[in-house]
């Protein structure tokens, strides 16, 4: 029986989710908030999406941002802060998180621009290296700003490397011209 305590509740269930931001995306069996809080600041998700390997589903990547944006400049040279979220879908030991975020630095830096953040470099390459093996289901954040990079596993600091250069330098391992994986920039640039 039809009463209008159902249509009412049925209306209000159809105008929640009409409702922009309400509910979150999902990528891969992953929810997805489509806003969060960094320090002061709310960040929109900009694109998510998924980060394979040789078929292998490896994480989830959510980008998050002061403003949206669908160019790569308009998000790393940005000075309001941005984050980056792995949801890891696979455990993964250190090296192989450390080897991946070199590796992408290596791609899309020029050999002086590598030179210039080797410190750096090195000092990011220790952070992930303490954090150790990643677990299937852990979260690593990783936030830009304009004073550099702040890494946190599982909502723990675990690490901050100075410098806006090098957060932009980092930043490239997904959006850069030889990003981690092509599909997963495309994502994250909200296409």
């Amino acid at each position: 029986m039809i009463t209008s305590t159902s249509v009412r509740r049925a209306a209000l269930v159809a105008a929640l989710m009409a409702v922009p931001g309400l509910h979150a995306a999902e990528v891969a069996g992953v929810k997805v908030d489509d806003k969060l809080r960094v320090g002061s600041n709310e960040l929109v998700l900009n694109g998510a999406g998924l980060r394979s390997k040789l078929f292998i589903k490896v994480y989830v990547g959510a980008l998050y941002v002061g403003q949206k944006a669908t160019t790569p400049p308009a998000i790393y040279d940005s000075p309001s802060p941005r984050r980056m979220v792995l949801r890891l879908l696979r455990d993964l030991d250190a090296d192989s998180l450390h080897t991946a975020l070199d590796e992408g630095l290596k791609n899309n830096n020029t050999p002086a621009e590598l030179a210039d953040m080797k410190g750096q470099a090195e000092q990011l390459a220790g952070i992930m290296k303490s954090i150790g093996k990643v677990r299937e289901g852990d979260t690593i954040a990783i936030d830009f700003s304009s004073e550099g990079v702040a890494i946190s596993q599982n909502g723990e600091a675990r690490g901050k490397v100075a410098g806006a250069g090098f957060a932009k330098a980092l930043l490239k391992v997904w959006l850069g011209d030889k990003p981690a994986d092509a599909s997963l920039k495309k994502s994250l640039l909200g296409s």
